[in-house]
């Protein structure tokens, strides 16, 4: 299996125990620095961007598997045993499954606002919506904004998608290959089969929000029968980004907590 060398940020002091933060898909690392400062006054934390995400290479494959591939490579270059895991959306997948294959290399697992499910949502209007906006015409990110908004009318969204417009030799371009993203999103909607593994048995949370429907709690415990389960009011799937202090606060109680 061909893995990537996944770009990353650190913080915190190298001396504590690591913590390795996971994003959803067409996020980054970016998306998660302000959780990793908060968390890095008691852990060293990691941010890698996974594969065709954020600084990291493009590959034209994508799908869980390779993806817990290259986290376990990026473990051992790090000479990381095992690690704490916290992952959103396909983050929390990626975390999910590297639990599940290599349960030792797991120290403690959160997981935010996703189950270990094949979802029937598909990503196509949003690739759809990217693929056509007209670049060479655009010349700020405010003009890209508003010829998105009909496709993708949420603001806080369409704004999150928009970070992977980038400039670059005074053109604007995409950060990500839009190419790629469209021949793998079915593979970060399903969840590999598992019926051949067993169940993870060691410390983990499922944190939802209680305005998302991603997760229910029948969908958890068969794979992660020791899980603890937590909703956060007033928040959806971006639970991190709406109440940023009650998610740090479980994060933090659950990763001390012996």
């Amino acid at each position: 299996m061909e893995t990537v060398k996944l770009a990353f940020e650190e913080f915190g002091n190298p001396d504590n125990r690591p913590l390795i933060i996971l994003h959803g898909f067409f996020a980054s690392s970016r998306n998660w620095r302000q959780i990793a400062q908060r968390l890095a006054a008691r852990f060293h934390v990691y941010l890698p961007d996974l594969r065709n995400h954020g600084a990291s290479p493009h590959h034209p494959l994508m799908d869980y598997p390779v993806m817990v591939a290259d986290l376990l490579r990026f473990m051992d270059d790090n000479s990381l045993a095992t690690a704490g895991l916290l992952g959103h959306s396909m983050g929390g997948k990626v975390a999910m499954w590297l639990a599940l294959t290599h349960p030792d290399r797991v120290n403690k697992l959160i997981v935010a606002d996703i189950a270990p499910v094949s979802y029937s949502h598909s990503f196509d209007n949003t690739v759809l919506a990217l693929k056509a906006l007209p670049l060479a015409e655009i010349t700020n990110r405010k003009q890209a904004e508003t010829l998105l908004a009909p496709h993708i009318p949420e603001l806080g969204y369409r704004q999150f998608l928009l970070q992977n417009l980038i400039l670059k030799d005074a053109k604007y371009c995409w950060r990500i290959d839009l190419d790629i993203f469209q021949r793998m999103a079915s593979n970060i909607a399903a969840f590999p089969n598992a019926d051949h593994l067993a169940p993870f048995t060691g410390h983990a949370l499922f944190i939802a929000g209680a305005d998302s429907d991603f997760v229910k709690p029948e969908n958890i415990k068969s794979l992660f029968p020791a899980a603890a389960y937590n909703t956060i009011a007033n928040a959806g799937h971006w639970l991190h980004v709406q109440q940023p202090d009650i998610f740090t606060a479980l994060v933090e109680d659950f990763l001390v907590f012996e």
